[in-house]
């Protein structure tokens, strides 16, 4: 059998919040194979964030295994976690997070800037060629405020690929987004995992759910559901069933 690309075992995370002591995940078990795409939901305070932020590692849980690409992530120190998390994991962000006085061309370079093994001419060849893929082609050299809210997050689409990670992580992509715009960076997902790459996204939106493969449900720190989804919507059909951009009332 293969090995899985993500794998967690009886993850526990607890926090001390003064006298209080409070439960993030109580023995999360999951496994995550390569070309998954999958869509992880609950509530606010459900877990989903904390493990999130765990196999990003972002965060360590209070006890548990995890294993990212056959390695554990958790018996690394601070700077080798930096080095793995460069090398392994592209980050996807609801507020984008991209630079605001920097082009989108430099911006998709970042990442590279700490690989010592990329020089120069070839980070500007991999950030156009990924910029290229999300549709920006002829937009490399706009600055942030140049760009659209769905264009800034195609650049944060573009860093996240620029390093050929083995996982896209993508927390709410679509959070400050309409719906048109949305459908558009689904379609952009849909396309990146046919092609293999693995992505694991958290939303509260159950229609954006719907573009994912499986849908994971936290709650109260626990996996509540796991399962395929049934009735999964394709972006390029949905985004043909909205009104023409032309006609959509501005509010």
């Amino acid at each position: 059998m293969a090995q899985a690309l993500i794998a967690v075992k009886n993850l526990i995370k607890t926090y001390k919040m003064g006298d209080t002591e409070v439960h993030a995940l109580r023995g999360v078990s999951l496994e995550i194979n390569s070309g998954d795409y999958t869509a992880i939901m609950g509530a606010s305070g459900s877990g989903k964030s904390t493990f999130m932020n765990i196999i990003g590692c972002l965060d360590k849980p209070t006890s548990g295994e995890y294993y990212l690409d056959g390695i554990d992530a958790l018996k690394m120190d601070r700077n080798q976690l930096a080095e793995f998390r460069n090398q392994k994991i592209g980050f996807i962000f609801q507020s984008f997070n991209i630079l605001a006085r920097t082009s989108a061309l430099e911006n998709v370079e970042l990442p590279l800037v700490y690989n010592n093994k990329v020089g120069a001419k070839e980070r500007k060849e991999r950030a156009m060629k990924a910029l290229t893929s999300v549709g920006l082609a002829t937009r490399v050299y706009n600055m942030p405020n140049q760009l659209s809210g769905g264009q800034q997050q195609r650049v944060a689409i573009a860093r996240a690929l620029v390093n050929d990670p083995v996982v896209i992580l993508a927390d709410e992509p679509t959070g400050n987004l309409d719906s048109r715009t949305s459908y558009e960076i689904m379609d952009i997902f849909q396309e990146l995992n046919e092609k293999g790459i693995t992505i694991v996204m958290v939303t509260h939106e159950p229609d954006i759910a719907q573009f994912a493969k499986d849908n994971i449900v936290f709650r109260d720190g626990s996996i509540i559901s796991n399962n395929k989804v049934a009735d999964r919507k394709y972006a390029a059909e949905e985004i043909k069933k909205l009104p023409a951009p032309d006609l959509v009332d501005v509010k």
